[in-house]
């Protein structure tokens, strides 16, 4: 058994092109908390910016992976480049929507307990384990690709004037997109927390910064709360999405 929740906030932009699904439950505002027993998929999506319909390519990405009847025989990697073969035929079909496209993330859990990271583009999978946050994914940007040549130094990565540029997302209608995977040894433990987020949150606090936040003794949807205001209050210009995944013993 595990309980989940997850927040998805507009901020200070005129619309929220973020959304996020919980097993069978997609959303684009709000906060939800629900009680979800293996297999599932939990996962966060941003539309691209300077992209066209945002908002439309977040929501449909995650309803397609909605519809996915996951377990652990399932190809998920085939089913995920499904889903952005539909997104780039819908797109197609409508000047407003052409060349849709956003960033998808997040984790699948099978029947078995073992947890399968995923991502594409630059939302993040963390875990958090005893205390300290680790991150899971790789972000497919071109910062990160520049870092690990050793051509920039890790904080010229966070100012870098090309941060936002990030490989081709689901929906590119020129190129298909690098569905990343990060096995796990093993599922998790009694006290672990996956953590899944928009780059709303990631740009903004630090790994220190989310540790804090996650080591208080406050119940979990009001911990997930305090890390969207306090990455708003650091000035994100961004919606912001997160998810949080702890594993429990079954009720």
């Amino acid at each position: 058994m595990y309980f989940c929740c997850g927040i998805t906030e507009q901020g200070i932009m005129p619309h929220n092109e973020d959304a996020l699904m919980i097993a069978g439950s997609v959303r684009d505002s709000g906060a939800s908390a629900e009680y979800v027993k293996a297999p599932f998929i939990a996962a966060v999506s941003d539309g691209v910016s300077g992209e066209s319909a945002g908002e439309i390519a977040s929501m449909t990405c995650l309803n397609l992976l909605r519809d996915v009847d996951y377990n652990a025989d399932t190809d998920l990697k085939d089913a995920l480049l499904g889903i952005h073969r539909t997104l780039t035929e819908q797109g197609s079909k409508n000047r407003e929507t052409e060349n849709m496209q956003a960033t998808l993330c997040g984790v699948a859990i099978d029947e078995y307990d073992m947890v399968h990271p995923f991502n594409v583009g630059d939302s993040r999978v963390y875990l958090f384990r005893a205390g300290r946050l680790r991150q899971i994914t790789r972000d497919q940007t071109l910062v990160q690709l520049l870092y690990e040549e050793g051509s920039i130094t890790l904080e010229e990565k966070k100012t870098h004037v090309h941060r936002n540029i990030i490989f081709p997302a689901i929906g590119n209608m020129k190129s298909t997109p690098q569905v990343d995977f990060f096995p796990m040894d093993g599922g998790l433990l009694y006290g672990d927390m996956l953590l899944i987020c928009t780059d709303g949150l990631s740009d903004h606090l630090s790994s220190y910064d989310i540790e804090e936040v996650l080591e208080l003794p406050k119940s979990l949807p009001e911990r997930l709360n305090m890390l969207v205001k306090m990455s708003l209050a650091r000035g994100c210009n961004d919606n912001i999405s997160v998810i949080a995944i702890v594993y429990c013993e079954d009720k």
